[in-house]
């Protein structure tokens, strides 16, 4: 969240006073980052000239500076019409910096300039790329260097040191005249801006509060009183009240207590509870008594140890040495978009952004390029193309930095002999080693482990069999058909086989495309032969036959792909194909919404890894499990989930207008088997997201908690137009922590607000 303002014309006397205070802020923020005296940073509080790059005939210079709140970006423009916040933007807002040509846009359009000089900032949102060059080495890697050390310290900083670096720098910004005072005017526009609407006899009646001078005016220690007024926390007072003693303080046994009886925490006692009196404790004295101040317990329950989340699922704890048909592998769907299905563009960029969202199987649309080089693009449509030579570099330059287990590369073949040839040189030139190209051992009977496939990419396609150098073109066509194109397939295609390189051929060696019969067919079929699933063919068979279809997944792979008429790249629920456990369940990472926040949920456990293991119920091939009527059996442990919904801290203004307040609700969700599935949701708070109370108790009932999903979601009521989303957060239902818990929230890009969280209790019952 952002309070942006344009700066008023000053005389020069004002303005040196300004200069001042803005170094005394900015060594002040640059000291909360744990960045003081830090030459990088100082460069950047300096700013320096850039080149913005947009194209080879598109070079503007533009002055670029960090503000003195040290998270905000300011770009000089001198189109007089532009906002100011059109001018700024947050360090929050970046995902990466990444130095030399190491964009599209970078690789197109500033190939003549040293590498050395170029940088580019990458956005978190669908906001393009910000492709610069500096006047010098040194000045380019000061701008990288500083900007990754920021976001570094940025998110490694306390949620409650986020909190007051953020409320401290809006302060200022409502400081209109820069006198350090804020005066009853400048106190009602800052409650607007961090999204709270109070009437004007209750912010009179906190101004007078905190105005111990009688000035009419807030300063100094005044101020600090107000911010603490405003962030003040009377559940979390009321809760450490039960706990802590006549001193205020909640003593060593105390704090293990409440860990055992209230957050049910496996291995509460006076070890744990130590140490978390040594990690977020603030009190050294009171530390040294081994103890917990409020302020300490309000750290801990913000910090990732108070999370909603499991912090023993945040890493790598599942078993990867099984066959790689027991796990759900994280897939995208026509990866190479960046938006729609029609008319949007194609870019090597969508590869980076879907495997740094943890991404492990990919698609690649090959069809025939000019000069011999294959492209990638939609067929049959006007979304752009992109060199498939350029797609499989940034596959390589980005395959394992998220996570170290096998990427699988879903190849739709359109092209000619000679393309083909070009496709199997590029991947065998550009890849290397990490392409595989035989099996890892001699015992074809089953896949290997992710484990045994680390750091190697898979191709999924079709294979000549020994006796023929033709191959069926159904799968292939399968999408496009979808598509309401068959009659230019057809013409396309002189027969329905289609002639197959054996160079390409040679790349498939554990995903080996064939077309699907019936489960009777597939039954006996080398394990290595996997099936794709149009959503409709794959639900229709997972609800008339979804024993068969586990049966089948506990030996093959099958990959499921969204409907063609989704041409706006919208997403089925991948929950219906988890259930039968089907594996590639592949979504459009490019569009937002509930689908895509339940597969960031579903993956977020494990380490972040791409593979989550299957339940036991899904791997075994004599199960009776059956999702649209769950009978008992090993997966029935039926539980009870009781919410409290208490409170929401600092939710982001949906609508940046000043006087817009949102109005937020919050309901909650299960997704699971369909009898599991249930919806709940709060009531309104009007006119209040900074710190709204809801204190609102809800109950679930869960009777296959390994398929189990929960989302909380929060949205902005209104009467006359569609509710907005403000923000979510999905979960496994067994990592899920019981007791008093903070939910950090998520944005509709995926990415955590800075200090946006809903605070809520959790208890999970077996049920009688």
């Amino acid at each position: 969240m952002q309070c942006l303002r344009r700066q008023p014309k000053l005389s020069k006397s004002q303005e040196d006073l300004l200069l001042e205070e803005s170094r005394r802020v900015a060594a002040l923020n640059g000291k909360r980052l744990g960045l003081q005296d830090d030459d990088d940073l100082r460069f950047l509080l300096r700013g320096s000239h850039l080149l913005k790059v947009k194209s080879n005939s598109w070079r503007r210079e533009r002055f670029y500076k960090l503000q003195e709140d040290c998270k905000t970006i300011w770009q000089e423009s001198k189109k007089m019409l532009r906002s100011p916040e059109a001018q700024l933007f947050s360090i929050e807002d970046i995902q990466d910096v990444r130095a030399g040509h190491k964009t599209e846009g970078m690789e197109k359009y500033a190939k003549d300039v040293p590498e050395y000089r170029c940088f580019s900032i990458i956005f978190k949102d669908q906001r393009k790329n910000l492709d610069l060059i500096a006047t010098s080495e040194v000045d380019a890697n000061h701008w990288v260097a500083g900007l990754r050390k920021i976001i570094v310290k940025t998110n490694s900083m306390s949620q409650r040191l986020k909190l007051q670096h953020w409320i401290h720098s809006c302060l200022r910004k409502a400081d209109k005249n820069k006198d350090n005072k804020m005066s009853f005017k400048e106190l009602k526009n800052f409650l607007k801006e961090v999204n709270i609407q109070v009437d004007d006899n209750y912010a009179w009646q906190i101004f007078t509060k905190c105005d111990t001078s009688q000035t009419e005016t807030l300063e100094d220690d005044e101020i600090e009183e107000f911010y603490k007024i405003l962030t003040k926390r009377e559940e979390i007072d009321l809760i450490f009240s039960e706990h802590c003693n006549a001193d205020n303080i909640m003593s060593l046994d105390a704090l293990a207590r409440f860990l055992k009886e209230v957050q049910r925490e496996e291995d509460a006692g006076p070890e744990m509870a130590l140490s978390l009196i040594e990690r977020y404790e603030p009190n050294e004295t009171v530390r040294r008594q081994r103890a917990m101040t409020k302020d300490g317990f309000l750290m801990y329950l913000l910090s990732a140890d108070g999370n909603i989340f499991n912090k023993r699922h945040s890493g790598i704890y599942q078993d990867m040495t099984q066959p790689l048909s027991h796990y759900y592998v994280s897939s995208s769907h026509n990866t190479y978009l960046m938006e729609d299905q029609l008319t949007g563009p194609s870019s090597t960029e969508a590869y980076i952004r879907a495997l740094t969202k943890g991404c492990r199987c990919v698609e690649l649309d090959c069809w025939d390029g000019p000069n011999s080089e294959p492209v990638i693009y939609h067929g049959y449509t006007l979304t752009s193309k992109i060199l498939f030579s350029d797609a499989i570099k940034a596959i390589k330059n980005y395959a394992f930095k998220t996570s170290p287990y096998p990427i699988i590369i879903s190849l739709e073949n359109h092209c000619s002999l000679e393309q083909q040839k070009m496709i199997a040189h590029h991947m065998k030139n550009i890849f290397g080693n990490m392409l595989l190209m035989a099996p890892i051992d001699s015992n074809m009977s089953d896949f290997p482990s992710p484990e045994q496939l680390k750091g190697k990419i898979l191709v999924k396609g079709k294979k000549l069999s020994p006796e023929s150098e033709d191959v069926s073109d159904e799968d292939e066509a399968a999408e496009i058909e979808d598509e309401s194109v068959k009659r230019e397939v057809e013409k396309k295609r002189m027969s329905d086989k289609l002639k197959l390189a054996k160079e390409l051929s040679d790349t498939v060696v554990y995903c080996k495309s064939v077309h699907f019969e019936s489960f009777d067919v597939a039954a006996p079929q080398p394990f290595n032969e996997m099936c794709s699933f149009s959503e409709g063919k794959a639900l229709k068979l997972a609800q008339e036959s979804g024993t068969n279809f586990i049966h089948h997944n506990t030996k093959h792979l099958s990959r499921i792909y969204p409907a063609g008429w989704r041409t706006d790249s919208s997403n089925y629920n991948p929950v219906d194909m988890w259930n039968v456990g089907c594996q590639i369940v592949a979504l459009n990472f490019q569009y937002k919404g509930a689908e895509m926040d339940v597969h960031q949920g579903r993956f977020q456990e494990n380490g972040f890894c791409g593979y989550v293991l299957k339940p036991e119920f899904l791997r075994d091939e004599q199960s009776t499990f059956n999702p649209k009527a769950v009978a008992k059996g090993p997966w029935w442990t039926q539980k009870k989930l009781q919410v409290k919904v208490i409170s929401g801290q600092q939710l982001p203004k949906v609508n940046q207008r000043k006087n817009s307040i949102v109005d937020p609700r919050v309901i909650v969700e299960i997704h699971g088997v369909p009898r599991d599935n249930d919806k709940k949701q709060t009531k309104v708070i009007d006119n209040n997201g900074f710190n709204p109370r809801w204190s609102e108790a809800f109950e679930f009932s869960i009777d296959v908690p390994t398929l189990a999903l929960v989302r909380f979601m929060v949205e902005d009521f209104d009467t006359s137009t569609k509710n907005d989303f403000i923000g979510q957060y999905t979960a496994p239902f067994t990592s899920l922590k019981q007791g008093y818990r903070h939910i950090h929230l998520l944005s509709k890009n995926g990415d955590q607000f800075p200090s946006a969280t809903l605070f809520v209790h959790i208890h999970i019952l077996d049920k009688n």
